[in-house]
């Protein structure tokens, strides 16, 4: 199962390549309702893929680092940025994140469905997420809650759930425990489930359930 894709900057390429765009075009739904609010700071978008979260930060005034592992998305990143007029607010990273992580901290660390098979160690990768948040800053983390209604796909003998190629889709609760964060330095603000509709292959509408964990590094008074 291991052997069947690469995982790696490659076949990311190589997904990028089978289409001129592979997502929406649009920001994710709840970054724009966590992050609205907040006083544009430093932020770092971890897997940014063709860029659309990060150019959404960057026109509402944050300065962005927006990080992937293929090439091929960064370019098309950069190009929307160069398009969207923020092209100087945004720093394009080309990293395998479960082997090299961006130095320094940030005011906002978002890892938006940061899901990918082979042997990705996401919680390692997350927790380096944690201790890149500045103090009073935020990690905000949305993932899959389980797979898309199209599949026939049940969870475990456990009740956990998985998606393409067997990747394990933690719960809300789950990865707050997996980022083993220090007690009394963190604060939860959002840890639930959501519901969104999301195109079939087919074009149809259908309603996936999505999580989101929202937490915040104590250290200054923030609003």
């Amino acid at each position: 199962m291991a052997d069947e894709h690469a995982w790696d900057g490659e076949y990311w390429d190589s997904r990028y390549l089978e289409n001129d765009r592979m997502w929406s075009g649009n920001p994710n739904m709840i970054l724009v309702r966590e992050v609205t609010g907040m006083d544009p700071g430093t932020a770092l978008d971890l897997g940014s893929g063709e860029g659309v979260d990060a150019v959404w930060l960057a026109r509402r005034g944050w300065r962005v680092t927006g990080v992937d592992i293929s090439r091929v998305a960064l370019e098309r990143a950069a190009r929307h940025a160069e398009e969207a007029g923020v092209a100087g607010r945004v720093e394009w990273r080309l990293h395998d994140l479960g082997t090299s992580f961006p130095a320094g901290t940030f005011d906002l660390v978002s890892a938006c469905f940061l899901h990918s098979g082979g042997d990705m160690p996401r919680e390692k990768i997350l927790r380096n997420a944690a201790a890149a948040v500045a103090p009073g800053g935020v990690l905000l983390v949305v993932g899959h809650a389980g797979p898309p209604p199209w599949e026939e796909h049940e969870g475990d003998q456990h009740g956990h759930h998985h998606g393409h190629h067997g990747v394990h889709l933690p719960t809300p609760r789950e990865v707050l425990e997996s980022l083993e964060l220090p007690e009394g330095e963190w604060e939860v603000l959002v840890s639930e489930e959501y519901e969104r509709t999301q195109q079939t292959p087919e074009g149809r509408p259908a309603v996936r359930t999505d999580n989101v964990l929202k937490v915040r590094r104590l250290g200054r008074d923030v609003p």
